[in-house]
């Protein structure tokens, strides 16, 4: 008998709890893809501003040319995803994994990629003006070309792991 009340206290906190988006609710902005799995989706040009994807796994998703503006995704993983002409501008990536990501002309402008990886990530052409690379691993990430945080200095082709 002793169930019931415990029962019932726990669907109360249930329904008290915030209510998030499912995994499969469609892209937009400002969905709430928290803890998704989400590899391998075609997200080519969508506009995820304001989105949450928080611990979310992306591996190997399209995402070529969608916006992905003041996104708060700390700990997402993008590992061999495509992100090309992307622009994460304000967004809070930190301790996301982008291992292996094509994000050839990506915009990044002030947004937070503290202890981000980048291993062998292709960021040839990237704009990191005004990001925050604290704690970054860029090894082995292709530079070339990219706009580097002060906005005026570019990366000279062939630099790799480093903006020379």
């Amino acid at each position: 008998m002793h169930t019931l009340p415990v029962l019932v206290a726990a669907l109360l906190l249930l329904g008290a709890a915030p209510s998030h988006a499912a995994c499969t609710s469609p892209a937009g902005p400002e969905v709430d893809w928290r803890r998704c799995l989400l590899a391998g989706r075609d997200l080519k040009g969508v506009d995820l501003t304001g989105a949450v994807l928080r611990d979310s796994s992306l591996h190997r998703a399209d995402l070529t040319g969608a916006k992905l503006v003041r996104v708060d995704g700390p700990d997402a993983r993008f590992v061999s995803a495509r992100l090309r002409d992307a622009d994460l501008t304000e967004a809070n990536f930190r301790s996301a994994d982008f291992t292996r990501a094509d994000m050839r002309g990506a915009t990044l402008h002030k947004t937070d990629l503290r202890q981000a990886r980048f291993f062998g990530a292709d960021l040839r052409g990237a704009d990191l003006t005004g990001a925050d690379l604290g704690g970054v691993d860029l090894n082995n990430a292709r530079l070339g070309g990219a706009r580097w945080l002060d906005g005026e200095r570019v990366c000279a082709e062939g630099s790799i792991g480093i903006c020379q």
